[in-house]
């Protein structure tokens, strides 16, 4: 028989192989959506920022992901069904914290002559920021903020108000801060000068967290993006393990199915 008289068989699978990639195609997207199950929480954070809030998400049980950005930036991933839990833990706790600015920060020397009345503004503020910054440091404070009033100069024979402070702090509401207000205040009074010990006054406030979420949430674990009890967390593990293994062969058959169609050698008819 001549060579042009030859024909192929057709292998039966050749056939079918839109169908085998059609299977091949759909398994990679049930892979792929099983994976991809972490939003963005937060971005644009230094990353002192945030690993606060990664530490603080950890308390409560909830797993991060800290992503590297531009610029020395950085942004948290989180479950998305833990989404909402996540914002209310930073919100009951002012994270991201933002940074308080330094004196030396505040009077950089940039060649500029400022007029008496910004370097007045420029010193209330400098000063609020160091004691905001001091008090903050304190355990148990959330977020701090000193509000300080320092009189201008007087003309002769004018008088001026005295010097004055309001502290602003909310703090963890298992935290005993009424014991410390009374350092908080003499802090204060001897940071600004012609500041009185009874000129300075302390606003506490205590931070609204859910206790009761948070304590049902410490009982709880996360597979997958699903949130079960812990004492079940390991059997969840191990079937979904099994499940996605089973999905990893699939795929490999398949694709071994389409190699084989691809490239079976042609047979010669009789």
């Amino acid at each position: 028989m001549s060579a042009r008289a030859a024909t192929y068989m057709e292998v039966p699978l050749k056939g079918d192989s839109r169908k085998w990639r059609g299977l091949f195609c759909a398994c990679l997207v049930l892979l792929l959506a099983a994976c991809s199950s972490e939003v963005e929480l937060i971005s644009g954070i230094t990353e002192m920022q945030a690993n606060d809030v990664i530490a603080a998400l950890s308390d409560q049980g909830i797993e991060s992901q800290k992503i590297p950005g531009k610029d020395g930036v950085v942004s948290i991933q989180v479950a998305d069904d833990k989404i909402a839990h996540s914002i209310e833990i930073m919100r009951a706790q002012g994270l991201p914290r933002e940074p308080y600015s330094s004196l030396g920060e505040v009077f950089k020397k940039d060649g500029l002559i400022s007029s008496p009345t910004e370097e007045h503004a420029r010193m209330v503020f400098a000063l609020s920021q160091e004691l905001s910054g001091t008090i903050s440091k304190i355990d148990g404070v959330i977020f701090a903020q000193v509000h300080v009033v320092l009189p201008e100069q007087a003309g002769f024979g004018e008088t001026t108000n005295p010097s004055s402070a309001a502290v602003f702090i909310k703090y963890e509401d298992t935290a005993d801060l009424a014991s410390v207000v009374p350092q908080i205040r003499r802090l204060v009074a001897n940071s600004i000068p012609g500041l009185t010990y009874e000129k300075v006054s302390v606003q506490l406030v205590p931070s609204a967290a859910p206790a009761a979420r948070a304590a049902a949430a410490a009982h709880l674990d996360t597979v997958w993006s699903i949130a079960v009890a812990a004492d079940s967390a390991g059997m969840l593990r191990i079937i979904i393990g099994g499940l996605m293994l089973a999905l990893l062969a699939a795929c490999a058959g398949v694709g071994f199915l389409l190699f084989k169609a691809k490239f079976a050698a042609p047979v010669k008819s009789g």
